[in-house]
This record gives C-alpha cells, sequence and structure tokens, in this order.
C-alpha cells in the first residue's frame, strides 16, 4: 500500500467514525504507529482532519449516524424497555458506571428513585440529572465530542481506573459469540477501564446489535454477568448466552 492509499484510507475511515486512536488507525492500514503520526500531519496540513492526543478526528463527517440525537430517536421504544428493566436490577444507593451509550442514557431515566452514585462520560446523562439535588454525579473529564454526547480521551480513562463500582452498565455495536465490539477505538479504551473497576457486568443491548460485530473488539463474553434486551432479539441468542452462564432480561 503507497503512502497516498494509506492516506486515503486513513481519511476515509474518519469521515465514517468520526475519531479513532492511533492504535486503530495503525491496525487499519497495518504499519506502526509513528508511521501514521506521519500520515495524519499531513492530512492535517491539507485541512481534512485534526490530531488529537492519541489520535485524529474528521472534520469532514460523511454522515450524521453517530450524532447522540439521531442514534437516539432509532428504536426508541426497544430502549426504553431495556432502559427500565435495567433499572430495576439496581440496588438503592449503589454506585453505578454508566457509559455514554444511547441505551444506556434509557437507563439513566429510570434510575433517579434508586438514589445511585453515579459516574459516567455521557454528557447527556449528566445534563439529565444537573438539577436533581439528590444523586451524586460525578462526570469523567477529557475531550468533549458533541455529536456523540461524550467525554473520551486518556483523562477519561483515568477517571475510570481511579474508582470502584458496584456495577457497570455498558452498551456496544455489536455481540456475537465471540463477544463484545464497539465502533470507537477511544471509546473501547474507556469501557475497558470500567470493566475493570467495577464487582458487576450489564450490557444493554438491542436486538439490532445481536450477530455484528463492529470494528474494535471489546470483551469476551465471559466478562458479562448480565444482558439486558428487547423482546425481539431472537430466541437462539438469548439461549447462547444463558448456555455462557449469563444472565438474560428481557424488557417489556
Amino acid at each position: 500500500m503507497t503512502a497516498e492509499e494509506r492516506q486515503f484510507r486513513l481519511e476515509e475511515h474518519l469521515k465514517k467514525v468520526e475519531f479513532a486512536s492511533l492504535a486503530e488507525l495503525s491496525e487499519l492500514v497495518d504499519v506502526s504507529e509513528s508511521t501514521v503520526r506521519r500520515d495524519l500531519q499531513i492530512l492535517e496540513g491539507k485541512g481534512t482532519l485534526q490530531r488529537t492526543h492519541g489520535g485524529a478526528r474528521s472534520i469532514n463527517l460523511r454522515s450524521d449516524e453517530y450524532i447522540f440525537s439521531k442514534r437516539d430517536t432509532l428504536q426508541a421504544d426497544e430502549k426504553d424497555a431495556i432502559g427500565k428493566a435495567c433499572a430495576d436490577l439496581i440496588g438503592p444507593g449503589q454506585t453505578v458506571i454508566l457509559d455514554a451509550g444511547t441505551t444506556v442514557f434509557h437507563v439513566a431515566k429510570h434510575l433517579a428513585s434508586k438514589k445511585p452514585h453515579i459516574v459516567t462520560n455521557s454528557l447527556p446523562v449528566a445534563n439529565l440529572y444537573a438539577s436533581n439535588h439528590e444523586l451524586e454525579v460525578v462526570v469523567s473529564g477529557g475531550v468533549i465530542y458533541p455529536r456523540l454526547g461524550v467525554l473520551v480521551g486518556p483523562i477519561a480513562v483515568e477517571t475510570f481506573s481511579k474508582i470502584h463500582a458496584d456495577v457497570a452498565i455498558l452498551s456496544g455495536a455489536g455481540i456475537t459469540e465471540e463477544g463484545i465490539s464497539n465502533s470507537h477505538g477511544l471509546l473501547i479504551d474507556i469501557q475497558k477501564a470500567m470493566l475493570a473497576n467495577a464487582q458487576k457486568i450489564i450490557f444493554c443491548l438491542d436486538h439490532t446489535k445481536f450477530g455484528r460485530k463492529s470494528f474494535s473488539p471489546l470483551c469476551d463474553l465471559n466478562v458479562i454477568d448480565t444482558v439486558v434486551t428487547d423482546a425481539q432479539t431472537p430466541e437462539p441468542m438469548l439461549e447462547m448466552l444463558r448456555g455462557r452462564d449469563i444472565r438474560v432480561v428481557v424488557g417489556s
């Protein structure tokens, strides 16, 4: 692959996903991170992207599929059913990590009565609780990506690496027998820190995520305690999860 071909692939990938880590981009074009840095410097000079700490973001976005408000309208009824069912699993006063997925945002909508201690990198979740005087909410630092409504980067990772939670509630772009995957390398780094620092792991995934594999692998199924999904998820997938000793909760 020539340098021009490599830079074209980097640019096209960033247009699709908006931002990516050096490790993700290095894997994409099968070169070292130092080579990717040089490519990104060239592309930044052309005005097609902006380098960030540990990666890059596109400034010529191809679609709105990753915008939080857009994603939140997809499978809205299913996400709300999942949110209610997941909130029922949380005990009063527990410390709960919430990631920045739209399905997890629906969990947050139903959690207030449990008086949890919330730790999140989600701007919509933080805004949801901003005027609630009864809840303690810790918001990670990091780089703001407004389209995704999320804080990312090393500071965000560090926040979740230094806390302990009773429960982590996460989302993903896909789930197969091989595990959970997600769309962005920078989100993966944060989610791995969340997984490592919670006693119990819950994934909230609507039926469209089953049988899908996204770009970046997140975790194997054996780290998951519970999967909460909706009634349209195929029964064979649910049985596969139960066969792995994962609790399955179906929202209605």
